[in-house]
């Protein structure tokens, strides 16, 4: 998210823009996920990513009544990412301190990334069933020395993609995706 541009947009203060997105971080109408950044000889972004908390409201704010709507929005994939990411720290029980993002300015980026002690999990969500492992989950895992990597997708099985990378179905997050140890105070 980039404030000031969205400042610029509807012709207010970029301070304006912040305290409105920090009221709706608030009263939980959006979820920011923080950068996440490492002394890694690479230009990281450095700019959080902010997601509408509930799908149904972001449905209605896009003017969205229906599945035929929504299927053809181009808002799809970040509506059906913000519902993934939620099920996953849900299931996890990560606080929101837990949870970050990460890209590069070369374009490698990770959609969460969930650190709690020694733990370091990565997920990406990917609306397909048919999901495929890429350069960027590879240098993710390598960079970030990630524990395991899952691609959430909405098929119907959980299975392997490569050494560390599985697909999950978010309908298996409950089976297959296990809470993190000794659980903090969620925060969301």
């Amino acid at each position: 998210m980039n404030a000031s541009e969205l400042a610029r947009s509807f012709g207010v203060a970029d301070t304006t823009v912040r305290r409105y997105l920090d009221v709706m971080m608030s009263t939980y109408v959006v979820r920011q996920l923080l950068p996440f950044s490492e002394n890694l000889g690479k230009r990281q972004i450095k700019s959080p990513k902010v997601y509408v908390s509930d799908s149904g409201v972001l449905h209605a704010l896009l003017g969205l009544r229906g599945m035929p709507d929504l299927e053809g929005h181009p808002k799809v994939g970040a509506s059906w990412e913000g519902f993934a990411l939620d099920a996953v720290t849900r299931q996890l029980d990560a606080s929101d301190r837990e949870c970050y993002f990460w890209g590069t300015h070369s374009g490698a980026e990770l959609d969460l990334l969930v650190l709690r002690g020694r733990h370091r999990l990565g997920f990406e969500f990917k609306r397909t069933s048919a999901p495929t492992v890429t350069r960027s989950m590879r240098e993710a895992i390598r960079d970030l020395n990630l524990n395991r990597l899952d691609v959430i997708h909405p098929g119907d099985d959980t299975f392997p993609l490569a050494e560390g990378i599985r697909a999950v179905a978010l309908s298996r997050i409950t089976t297959d995706v296990r809470p993190l140890g000794k659980p903090s105070r969620r925060v969301s």
